[in-house]
């Protein structure tokens, strides 16, 4: 009879790849969502829950994110400046015509990944860049495709009639 043992992999052990990501046209959430699980190392054979097994995902393209329905007007940021009645807000539109469109995208995923010392470990191998210009090409990152993983996954969809 054969026993199998849970593996539990040690930090040492962990082999980090680099993966890049074309934002244009994808919808924002879906991408989100595969991005933390890469960033977790769920994809992985040996996920291990308490030690940041996941690989570094370099994001390009980030103005050219989309979000489908409303959400672009009626999703809002609110952030408080510390003083009495500073509240502020703005709109994913906003945020995306802004200086600084890869917040959004940093912020999907940030809310995706879980709080605490892991979380922000985890966090640090995310690199957003709202051009195609990155300067991750030494690392030699492999492009996935997520627009081919589902034809949801982008709202450039031909559609035909």
């Amino acid at each position: 009879m054969l026993t199998r043992q849970t593996i539990s992999q040690k930090p040492a052990d962990v082999k980090k790849a680099w993966l890049l990501i074309d934002a244009d046209g994808l919808v924002l959430g879906r991408l989100a969502t595969l991005v933390a699980n890469h960033l977790r190392g769920k994809n992985k054979p040996q996920f291990t829950p308490h030690v940041d097994c996941g690989d570094h995902v370099v994001i390009i393209n980030a103005e050219k994110i989309r979000v489908t329905g409303a959400k672009a007007e009626q999703k809002v940021f609110y952030w408080h400046t510390g003083y009495a009645g500073g509240i502020k807000e703005r709109t994913v539109r906003e945020r995306l015509e802004s200086k600084y469109p890869e917040r959004v995208i940093e912020k999907a995923v940030e809310r995706m990944i879980t709080r605490g010392p892991l979380g922000r470990e985890q966090m640090r191998s995310l690199h957003v860049y709202a051009g195609t210009e990155h300067p991750h090409a030494g690392q030699q990152p492999t492009k996935i495709d997520i627009a081919a993983l589902n034809r949801k996954n982008s709202v450039l969809v031909k559609k035909v009639a």
